[in-house]
């Protein structure tokens, strides 16, 4: 499937690469339009044949399907055969067999199975419609150039973005995101924002080239950046920063690049490490449970001559080792969770993503718009030196102030920075003579203003290499020097070290044109003899809150790691900046040129990967996952969306692209980190939670089935009838639904937790054999103290080890629910405590009730409760001293 999404992808570069290779004329004719647009019939036909302009998404199954799916799951599979079989020889055969019938025990199973399939919908149900009400196109409409008629004059109409198609001619402005694929016709200084494609905050220049690209330059880059870097291409997705273009549409919907990209993630995702734990976990279970049960009713059919008694028997002791209430458990302790997080401002779109965050061991994030505000500041305005210079600052401001184009990002960034302490006082009394626009051949602004005193002075500002092209003197201090050798090599240098900062740099310089204006209006000739005065540094800053958050995961066991498709040198600086060491960055075009064995080796090692296309960053998540690592993504642009996808956890943010929101399983509502710190806490303490239920009724479960064993073997009745062990396990269930609310030790939250079957395996055979002992001793004081010892007193000693077996069951949540001591060390959560207490009294009251007398127990002699107390009182000091022997054996509890 992905190869396959990689070669629709390369596909669609290769086809729109090829008409850029062409002459304008050239791609109009193939598309047969031309430059006063398309017919409206034209168009119309077109729509037909191409279909609406709008890329595939992923759209939430419909409510009876999500209805369904809640309950396909290993373990309600097999309660539904156990009821079935159950239904089949308590109903059925009595019933042709003019016999007593019971549906007792096939409702209860039937209880437990839809109270877990209805609850684990209910909850999926939400999410998908919070995540649908949280959907919203980011614009709907696009402005283009069609004609009424093939004889009437070309209008702008304003039409639903669906509705582009190719060879429609649209009109671009400030402000517009581009609709489709397209080539630019006409330009006046437009600068295009990339960033939800490529990652870099800074808009880049798009102006026309009539011969179009060389192929060959063309066939040395495949991985999609080549149109990224074509200056005459805007593509889907993109939004235009400054300026106004006219361009032809080559691409719409899923033929664009953010159409494959788009097709990429749609459809079936990747197996979580959530998924995969799951999975291994109910397996293990429900390995064991087929090992046990054929063992449980041939020991009893063969002792004691009943087949079908013993048939009954053994399909409620699968019923007995079956966690029955691990979905409900699962999806309740995951929907507190949802509900947690969304206190804290955060949408959880999959209710899985929960115990994924616990699990992280290693968070990807990407550069802009994460880790930065994307939006560009002014850093610094710097003399010939590097110190501070007010002048610097007074005349960049006077030349973004009184220019009268579209303002780009870094005049923006001027006029806002002077707001902050700039004396604007006497600089407002400046007027403005003239003004020569940027341009692409020039790069760099002029204006001519006057002062009070009728002093009039040319004031530029552009790219290094411009700027200095056209100086000849330099500020040195209060001193103007000339601009020789020497000095033209210090104003490089400083510049270079400034871009090596991570610093996109602009110089500033001026010309003193005296009391008389210039005799004609300004053109670049007057542009000359220019005196600099200093340097201008901007950048997209690092939030202020991911220093902090990429500390508090690195205290809590998780590896940060940087791959975004800006450059080495700018994303080195965001990560030192935030605290991260970037090391050796590794490229995109390294990563084209290795196997998976090598990548898999240096993703281990590097911290910084750059420059890389969507499909890398996903190789790179994948060549995590395959060593092991849980690995999040944290991302809000296009070009996230296939990693967001592929990740074990996807993270992004309200104002990321629909692509990526819908990619993602989690969505920050506001973009402060240190919710990431959070999540992490709550997905251990929710994962802690659901192991806690794990670890109790497995053990618990084998320990019953244990003692079932011994019990078969020497006593001439059944221990137990199969409703009894039917409604004690009912019964421990209910006690358990209110592990959700309970607290986790805090040694637990320190490091990531990971779904480990071998060790549920290990703790069953280890801790369940405990209550096994006890169970035992119960049989012992039935048998010998209280004389129930015959098929006459069996429902005597049923009643018992019911009333035994359900409170050192439900004790069981207390003693093993935590590392420290119960009740003195480590309190359960009030919930907890209410729930299993309520339990244990209906426990015992059971026998004494008209319930009990129905299925066939008796009250208890108040001198059996002193002897259950003793049981009780050396179960809890006995698995106490386990949990120490195990922890020291093993090193860990869960």
């Amino acid at each position: 499937m992905k190869m396959h999404n990689a070669n629709v992808k390369l596909a669609c570069d290769l086809a729109f690469a090829s008409e850029m290779t062409q002459s304008l004329d050239s791609t109009l004719a193939h598309l047969n339009t031309q430059r006063s647009g398309l017919t409206v019939a034209d168009a119309a036909e077109r729509l037909l044949k191409h279909g609406k302009n709008q890329v595939a998404n992923e759209k939430a199954p419909h409510a009876l399907l999500q209805l369904v799916q809640a309950f396909n799951n290993p373990f309600i599979w097999v309660l539904m055969v156990l009821a079935a079989i159950s239904y089949f020889t308590d109903y059925v055969l009595p019933l042709r067999s003019g016999e007593e019938s019971d549906l007792t025990g096939v409702s209860i199973m039937l209880i437990m199975v839809s109270l877990s399939g209805v609850l684990r919908f209910w909850q999926e149900y939400r999410t998908n419609k919070a995540a649908d009400a949280l959907k919203s196109l980011v614009r709907t409409t696009a402005t283009v150039i069609r004609r009424r008629s093939e004889a009437s004059q070309p209008v702008k109409m304003v039409i639903s973005l669906q509705e582009v198609v190719p060879g429609d001619i649209i009109f671009l402005t400030a402000g517009d995101r581009v609709p489709a694929d397209s080539r630019l016709l006409t330009s006046r200084d437009l600068f295009v924002s990339q960033a939800a494609l490529s990652g870099e905050a800074i808009p880049v220049e798009k102006y026309v080239t009539a011969s179009g690209i060389s192929a060959g330059t063309i066939a040395e880059n495949r991985d999609g950046n080549d149109l990224l870097n074509m200056p005459d291409t805007c593509l889907m997705g993109t939004t235009v920063a400054s300026g106004t273009a006219t361009a032809v549409v080559v691409a719409t919907g899923n033929d664009t690049w953010f159409g494959s990209l788009a097709k990429s993630v749609v459809g079936k995702r990747p197996q979580t490490s959530f998924d995969r734990g799951v999975n291994s976990v109910s397996w293990l279970l429900i390995r064991f449970m087929l090992v046990m049960v054929p063992v449980v009713l041939f020991i009893n059919g063969f002792t004691k001559g009943d087949w079908s008694d013993a048939l009954m028997f053994a399909l409620a002791v699968a019923v007995g080792l079956t966690p029955e209430m691990l979905p409900m458990i699962v999806s309740s302790n995951l929907a507190k969770g949802a509900i947690a997080m969304s206190r804290r401002k955060v949408v959880v779109k999959r209710l899985n993503a929960i115990q994924n965050f616990g699990a992280m061991d290693v968070l990807c994030t990407d550069k802009t718009g994460t880790l930065t505000r994307d939006r560009i500041i002014l850093a610094q305005h710097l003399d010939a030196y590097g110190r501070s210079s007010d002048q610097v600052l007074q005349l960049a401001w006077l030349n973004s102030r009184h220019q009268s184009g579209v303002r780009n990002l870094m005049d923006k960034a001027i006029l806002s920075y002077s707001q902050g302490g700039l004396a604007l006082s006497g600089l407002r009394r400046y007027r403005k003579i003239d003004e020569l626009p940027f341009d692409f051949e020039r790069r760099r602004l002029s204006v001519v203003v006057a002062g009070e005193n009728n002093q009039y002075q040319l004031i530029c500002k552009g790219a290094a290499d411009e700027i200095l092209a056209i100086s000849t003197h330099w500020m040195d201090g209060g001193e103007c020097r000339p601009l020789d050798a020497a000095a033209r090599q210090q104003w490089c240098q400083q510049v270079e070290d400034l871009n090596q900062q991570g610093f996109r740099v602009l110089l500033v310089g001026e010309r003193k044109l005296g009391e008389n204006p210039l005799a004609r209006p300004l053109n670049k000739e007057d542009e000359r003899e220019l005196t600099l005065c200093g340097l201008l540094t901007f950048l997209d800053p690092a939030k202020e809150s991911a220093g902090q958050a990429i500390a508090a995961l690195h205290e809590n066991g998780v590896t940060v790691k940087v791959l975004t498709g800006d450059n080495a040198v700018i994303t080195s600086k965001i990560c030192r900046d935030v605290g991260l060491s970037p090391g050796e960055p590794l490229c995109g075009s390294d990563i084209a040129r290795l196997d998976d064995s090598a990548l898999s080796r240096l993703v281990e090692e590097r911290t910084l990967f750059c420059r890389l296309t969507p499909r890398q960053k996903s190789r790179v998540l994948q060549a995590l996952q395959h060593n092991g690592h849980t690995v999040g993504f944290l991302g809000d642009g296009i070009n996230d969306a296939p990693a967001l996808r592929d990740a074990d956890i996807g993270i992004s943010v309200d104002t990321a692209t629909d692509i990526a929101k819908e990619s993602a399983d989690i969505i920050l509502l506001e973009k402060n980190l240190m919710v990431l710190e959070q999540g992490v806490i709550k997905g251990r303490e929710t994962f802690g939670n659901i192991i806690k239920y794990l670890n109790m009724t497995a053990s618990s479960n084998f320990g019953n089935v244990f003692s079932v064993l011994v019990a078969s073997a020497f006593i001439p009745f059944l221990p137990m009838l199969a409703i009894h062990l039917l409604l004690q396990n009912l019964m421990y269930d209910l006690s358990q639904l209110a592990l959700p609310w309970d607290k986790m030790d805090k040694a637990f939250l320190r490091k990531p937790r990971r779904w480990d079957a071998k060790n549920i395996g290990r703790f069953m055979l280890w801790i369940g054999p405990t209550s096994s002992l006890f169970d035992i001793t119960t049989f012992l004081i039935m048998w010998h103290v209280f004389a129930a010892n015959s098929v006459e007193h069996q429902a005597l000693f049923q009643s018992g080890w019911f009333v035994e077996g359900l409170l050192s069951q439900t004790l069981v949540v207390h003693m093993l629910r935590t590392q420290k001591i119960p009740f003195i060390q480590s309190r359960a959560a009030l919930p907890v405590m209410l729930m299993t207490g309520l339990v244990m009294a209906l426990g015992i009251y059971i026998p004494f009730s008209p319930l009990g007398h129905i299925i066939g127990l008796v009250p208890l002699p108040w001198s059996y409760f002193p002897w259950l107390v003793a049981t009780l009182f050396g179960y809890c000091v006995v698995a106490q001293g386990m949990k120490r022997i195990y922890i020291r054996r093993f090193g860990q509890w869960f």
